[in-house]
């Protein structure tokens, strides 16, 4: 079956996140997002939250991946060290730059770096934060503790959004680690953005990209959408036809269909998936973005 590959330090698994940094990212979050932002969330067992007030979507972006790049250090993590299970990157894309539009985007001693292996990520963090966690009091209520939370990916909005330069850069970088990895589960791709492409019509580099594959299946290609244009929150969906414009229907064309362990993994958090569902959040406050990031990035067989 496809996309059943186990995952091992032999054969690891590869994330790489497109993160929209044009210069609409800098605009606060909207009453909704900040609501969800505010109440607690949790991820792998644990309790987050922090106050979103006048907080952008950069930000509120950044927050999601560093939280989850945290969590994929937890999971690797055994009594002799970090085990390279997963390989990463943080490609972002539209800050105008020395770097250019389109370029690695994770800070500190890993800066510059296209692919990096999950230990080399836990040991070299730009920086630590204090955040708080909310965690049950066993009365019904939540206790705030302050807690350390490591920063990798620092917030930047300005420029256009060159997204299809964005999903070329990401082929040209998979393309290669494909083929160093052909018995690996294959490659994710999540994109995140909220706004449409300035450089044209991404669906052709998008089949490019997808076209991709190791011997269990091609690379996946999933998208959420963090602009708030209008319409319901949809998550996970299985057509186009609750989608409220054209631009939003281009980004769910193009997106993967789930494998089964997804989907499993999505109904059990509460979201109605079908065997057609794809990899698609329109509209999504941040906790949606939180969980379909975690959701995108379980493995289904981890050894």
């Amino acid at each position: 079956m496809p996309y059943s590959a186990e995952v091992s330090r032999t054969n690891p698994s590869c994330f790489l996140f497109l993160i929209d940094q044009s210069g609409s990212m800098d605009e606060v979050l909207d009453p909704t997002e900040v609501r969800a932002l505010d109440r607690p969330l949790a991820v792998d067992g644990q309790t987050f939250t922090h106050s979103a007030s006048g907080r952008t979507k950069a930000q509120g972006v950044a927050d999601a991946i560093n939280r989850l790049l945290q969590n994929l250090v937890i999971k690797c993590a055994k009594s002799e060290g970090v085990r390279d299970y997963f390989e990463v990157g943080v490609i972002g894309y539209g800050s105008n730059t020395a770097a250019g539009s389109v370029a690695p985007a994770l800070g500190g001693a890993i800066a510059g770096r296209e692919i990096v292996k999950i230990s080399e990520i836990a040991e070299n963090p730009t920086r630590i934060d204090e955040r708080v966690k909310k965690t049950d009091d066993g009365a019904g209520g939540l206790l705030e503790q302050k807690v350390k939370f490591p920063i990798w990916f620092d917030p930047v909005a300005d420029g256009g959004t060159p997204m299809c330069a964005a999903i070329q850069r990401a082929r040209d970088i998979l393309d290669r680690w494909v083929q160093a990895h052909q018995l690996s589960f294959p490659p994710i791709v999540i994109n995140v953005t909220d706004g449409e492409s300035t450089d044209g019509d991404p669906s052709t580099v998008a089949a490019g990209l997808k076209s991709l594959s190791t011997s269990d299946g091609n690379l996946l290609l999933f998208n959420v959408h963090i602009s708030a244009r209008g319409g319901g929150q949809v998550e996970f969906p299985d057509t186009d036809r609750s989608l409220p414009d054209e631009y939003a229907r281009l980004l769910f064309q193009i997106s993967s269909v789930l494998p089964p362990h997804m989907q499993a993994m999505a109904r059990q958090e509460g979201v109605h998936t079908t065997e057609l569902s794809r990899g698609f959040v329109y509209n999504g406050d941040m906790v949606s973005v939180i969980r379909f990031l975690d959701i995108g990035t379980r493995p289904s067989n981890l050894r």
